[in-house]
């Protein structure tokens, strides 16, 4: 029998998945959250085979969670947005189901991961098509890309073009924007502007940080292999690229 965790911010819609799964006798179900960060623990110590991932939550994104994951389970986004039914879920190990799940959709997904789980087959790398996931999600959202962010401070609201954002970067529960000038907090999580902003121009390097590529001056490689960008300011700003993201920024630069 296929073992399964479901994560998704609603407490309804794991409820409903779940009693579904449970009905067809056969998904083994070792857990549900509606945290992802609590999640990512449970997840480490019961590797099930097949995890039902929403893709839009609070505090982690579903894209998140995979980049985090130490192993890599069968994947089955969970979304009730139909922009999301993408190609790039085709591949072995991803698959999606469109919300409200119906009968017909579950029976598809379940065929899919027996058949891949009997072979024995080698799992796709997960993050290695996220960079192509995301990218497409851009490429299919409607409205224009942000040009301007607002950043409040007292009273007063400054307006920042994007253009002359250097990156953007968490720290301390907080949002900034980085211009060669100054340091800017922003409402917006890291997730939530990787959604708003040109893919074309910029593109997120690490959980915490997003870099426009603009301002990109060079690329080394550091310690371990693992890659560092310069900027063009004048301080040479340094940062790191973490290793699930590297392929992403390759792709975007040509390398």
């Amino acid at each position: 029998m296929i073992t399964a965790y479901l994560l998704d911010d609603e407490r309804p819609a794991i409820e409903r998945l779940a009693r579904m799964l449970v009905a067809t006798g056969r998904i083994e179900i070792l857990g549900t959250s509606t945290d992802p960060v609590d999640a990512l623990g449970e997840l480490s110590r019961l590797r099930p085979d097949v995890l039902f991932l929403d893709i839009r939550m609070p505090g982690l994104s579903g894209f998140e969670v995979l980049a985090e994951l130490p192993h890599e389970p069968l994947i089955v986004f969970t979304t009730a947005y139909d922009e999301y039914a993408l190609e790039a879920f085709q591949a072995d190990s991803i698959d999606y189901l469109v919300k409200p799940i119906d009968a017909a959709q579950l029976d598809r997904t379940l065929a899919k991961a027996e058949r891949f789980l009997a072979r024995g087959a080698r799992r796709d790398d997960v993050r290695a098509v996220l960079g192509e996931i995301t990218a497409a999600l851009h490429a299919r959202s409607a409205g224009p890309w942000l040009a301007r962010l607002a950043s409040r401070s007292g009273e007063k609201i400054s307006v920042i073009d994007v253009r002359s954002v250097t990156h953007l970067y968490a720290r301390d529960k907080l949002t900034f924007a980085a211009t060669v000038q100054r340091e800017h907090v922003v409402d917006q999580t890291i997730a939530e502007l990787e959604e708003k902003l040109d893919p074309a121009r910029f593109v997120r390097i690490h959980r915490g940080v997003i870099l426009n590529l603009d301002h990109l001056l060079e690329v080394h490689t550091g310690f371990g292999g693992r890659l560092i960008v310069r900027l063009k300011d004048a301080a040479k700003t340094e940062l790191t690229v973490s290793r699930d993201r590297a392929r992403i920024l390759k792709g975007k630069l040509g390398l």
